[in-house]
């Protein structure tokens, strides 16, 4: 702006164009200052000094030149804005043009607020600039009340870069005094418009609106001020500009004030952006294969799609939607889910959900907190899909393995066939050389009855050794569903080698154990163990049939791992191939000749469902080691 500072032509007894200002300026509702041409603050109004909490007798006050530095005002600005505010006004004072920028200032409590500051030069008639002349709107308000809008920050600084902050100088009858083109590039008037009274506020308000207007006047005569409110100009094509105004008289009684008017085009067409995406994005969600259901931040339901609001069918809302979790599901799933919810952790859950026809199926759920800019929720969401058909398929996969495992028990226990013939033979035959002889005792003349009773009670002990080994082999070939007892694995460890004994013999192989002692019992099914050591023996013994005259040495060992003990068979056969080791346990995989390839998949599987771990490795000097893990069951102490 350029004033004409010819003193000469000032009215006698007027006050200077400078005091006028200064005057007007402590009664408007903004921040407004002056700095000098070189950047240091000379005056400030009275709302920014009690702002910034300065003496009462502050010289800015009265807009004495304390010779303040060009940066003095920096400390007031919020560190984390005060580079860029810096430079901003550094580039003000090197390039002499006016400009604007937003940052927060402290105030006198020490909070910060955010301004939108806008500094022009004023110069004289020659174009030299005699001070600059700054106002700040405090738009903190806006910046919060924006912050739950998903382009908010966005927004806002194109709201500020665009410079559609407007400024306008106003009297009750309804003209428009002064404005700054900010506000006549608003509403598409030019100045020659301005100057010539075109313009008057009354007429630039629609009829819808002047009621809103007339409401404000009132309040404006009685107290001075009105809170900023929305409305709409006429541009002068016809056409509508939303804006938000706030309003102040320059002093109680008077005929003028000051407005403050913010272009509010780009934050309607955003809202109805928003509306719009939020459209369509309800549409899409509605039409995605998943359920979708929104929660409030303390996890009450408030939204469901369409996909999942079909399936509960009608009648269920939010304020029943318990009422579709399967009775045994909900206990646990309503404890977790308010766990989650207390620790603002994502949530997973499998549970059975009424359909609307009255049949359950099961779902997998997962719902996760959206937080805003301040880490706090703003909702849940949660997606969920049918797993119903997945859960029968793993149910008829794990009746298949059963069956798979099952019929390789009865498989090896038909290798093993000479080995139980044998491991039976000899406790019957037993017992009938001892009833033999405990006949021959009672023919005696006379009867020898203690030897009777001795052979009597080694016939006891060979029947009942008859009846562990065909129990071991019944409990192996029975088909029952897995359990998960607390097994003691060097126990097991003892039957299976008992059971395979004369098949090691027969094959020359001698069997060693290592069982480290008060190892805690694993938790798992007895007989699926036993299956694992059945294979991995039979597997070591069979490697060794073709190792010659070297010596065939079968070595079992257990030791205690942190969370439950290990279990490692050794043999000296001829070992693996590198190749060979990497594809052992795949399934149909086989180096014996005739071999299914399915004994150690099978393994792996019962291990794997065991929580636990098969491998395989090269034994040093020859042959192979295969080990497996398994945890502690829950009840052995550490």
């Amino acid at each position: 702006m350029t004033v004409d500072i010819d003193e000469g032509k000032k009215a006698e007894g007027q006050p200077s164009f400078v005091a006028q200002l200064q005057a007007t300026l402590n009664v408007i509702p903004a921040h407004t200052w002056y700095a000098s041409p070189s950047g240091g603050l000379t005056f400030v109004n009275k709302r920014t000094a009690d702002y910034l909490g300065l003496p009462k007798d502050h010289p800015l006050r009265f807009g004495i030149d304390v010779g303040a530095q060009w940066d003095a005002h920096l400390p007031f600005v919020h560190p984390d804005d005060r580079e860029e505010t810096q430079e901003n006004w550094s580039t003000r004072l090197r390039t002499g043009e006016g400009g604007e920028g937003s940052f927060r200032v402290r105030n006198a409590q020490g909070g910060y607020r955010w301004f939108l500051s806008r500094a022009e030069p004023l110069r004289s008639s020659d174009g030299t600039i005699l001070q600059w002349v700054g106002v700040n709107l405090d738009i903190d308000e806006l910046k919060c009340a924006e912050k739950g809008l998903r382009e908010s920050e966005a927004k806002i600084r194109r709201l500020v870069d665009a410079n559609i902050i407007g400024i306008v100088i106003w009297d009750f009858d309804g003209r428009i005094i002064e404005a700054n083109d900010a506000f006549l590039r608003m509403v598409d008037y030019d100045r020659e418009d301005l100057v010539a009274g075109r313009i008057r506020w009354t007429e630039l308000t629609p009829a819808e609106w002047r009621a809103r207007d007339e409401h404000a006047v009132t309040e404006l005569r009685s107290s001075g001020t009105f809170q900023p409110f929305e409305k709409e100009y006429f541009r002068k094509d016809g056409s509508r500009v939303p804006v938000l105004i706030g309003l102040a008289t320059f002093e109680a009684g008077g005929n003028q004030g000051v407005a403050f008017v913010l272009d509010l085009t780009e934050r309607k067409c955003a809202e109805q952006a928003l509306r719009e995406s939020e459209h369509k994005l309800r549409q899409i969600i509605d039409t995605i294969p998943a359920h979708v259901v929104r929660y409030r931040p303390d996890g009450v339901a408030d939204f469901m799609n369409q996909t999942f609001s079909e399936f509960v069918g009608p009648g269920v809302g939010f304020d029943n939607l318990r009422s579709v979790v399967h009775p045994e599901d909900y206990p646990k799933r309503s404890r977790d889910w308010d766990t989650h919810v207390a620790a603002a952790e994502p949530y997973d859950i499998e549970m059975r959900l009424r359909r609307a026809d009255g049949v359950y199926r099961w779902h997998r759920s997962r719902r996760v907190p959206l937080r805003d800019a301040n880490g706090a929720i703003v909702n849940w969401y949660g997606a969920g899909h049918d797993i119903d058909d997945q859960k029968r398929a793993e149910e008829a996969y794990r009746e298949a393995l059963l069956e798979l495992a099952h019929a390789n028990r009865v498989a090896t226990m038909g290798q093993l066939t000479a080995s139980i013939t044998h491991e039976v033979r000899q406790p019957i035959t037993a017992a009938v050389t001892y009833a033999l002889a405990a006949r021959r005792w009672l023919s005696a003349e006379p009867p020898n009855f203690h030897e009777v009773d001795d052979a009597l009670s080694l016939i006891v002990k060979e029947g009942n050794r008859a009846g562990e080994v065909v129990g071991r082999i019944r409990a192996l070939i029975k088909k029952a569903p897995a359990r998960k007892d607390a097994v003691d694995i060097n126990e097991a460890i003892l039957e299976v080698i008992a059971l395979t004994r004369t098949e090691a013999a027969n094959n020359s192989v001698s069997v060693r154990t290592q069982l480290a002692e008060d190892l805690p019992r694993v938790q798992g099914d007895r007989v699926q163990l036993q299956q694992v050591l059945l294979n991995l023996i039979i597997n070591a013994i069979e490697a060794m049939r073709d190792v010659g005259e070297k010596e065939r040495e079968l070595l079992i060992s257990t030791r205690h791992e942190p969370d439950g003990v290990s279990v490692e068979v050794r043999d000296s056969g001829p070992g693996f191939a590198p190749a060979a080791l990497e594809r052992v346990f795949e399934a149909f995989y086989t180096t014996k000749p005739g071999g299914l390839g399915l004994g150690l998949s099978i393994c792996r599987s019962i291990i794997e469902a065991h929580d636990g771990r098969l491998w395989a490795s090269p034994n040093v000097p020859r042959g192979a080691i295969f080990g497996f893990t398994a945890p502690a069951h829950p009840g052995e102490a550490s």
